[in-house]
């Protein structure tokens, strides 16, 4: 995947939910920007995440982010690597220790836009975060890292109660339920 592959798949991306249907021009847009993968560039840059589910699609994987203090999905920067997939897989990797990590599908899951607060020597920022499902052993043992309070396996009719309201995670929730069905 490159930045070309992505401008593609942005194109035809489509998405019933407004709020994410709104983001797809500025991802588009944001694909000629030859900073668009370094966190040189102040505005926004890309990050990618993996939604991490079990293979019963009955839980996700989610991580208390040190720096935030919030219960997220696993990702990070693209830190200059063009293939987004690969970003995901390997912050995924990095985040948890799990080695049973599998790519679902090589087509976006999910896109999301959203501020990152200014931090000592860090201006508040833009994520423009590219979601990729991943599916993983739920009985592998998890390896936290440095930039988590906590991780867990949380059971999808748990995930309100632990996160509280974020749109964008129970979004992701929501289409997993509904790719269930696909399946």
């Amino acid at each position: 995947m490159d930045r070309i592959t992505l401008r593609n798949q942005l194109d035809i991306y489509r998405t019933p939910y407004e709020e994410e249907s709104a983001f797809i021009a500025d991802f588009a847009e944001l694909t000629h920007d030859s900073l668009a993968y370094k966190r040189e560039r102040v505005d926004g840059h890309y990050t990618a995440s993996a939604w991490v589910v079990n293979q019963a699609r009955t839980h996700t994987l989610l991580t208390l982010h040190r720096k935030l203090g919030r219960w997220l999905q696993l990702g990070g920067h693209a830190d200059g690597n063009e293939n987004l997939i690969e970003v995901a897989l390997q912050e995924a990797r990095e985040e948890s220790g799990l080695t049973s990590l599998q790519l679902v599908d090589s087509t976006i899951f999910d896109i999301d836009k959203h501020i990152i607060p200014e931090r000592p020597h860090v201006p508040q920022h833009f994520h423009f975060d590219v979601r990729y499902l991943l599916e993983a052993d739920i009985n592998e043992p998890l390896q936290m890292s440095d930039e988590s309070i906590s991780l867990a396996w949380i059971a999808f009719d748990s995930v309100v109660d632990m996160i509280g309201y974020n749109p964008s995670i129970l979004r992701m929730l929501e289409k997993t339920s509904k790719s269930e069905i696909l399946l």
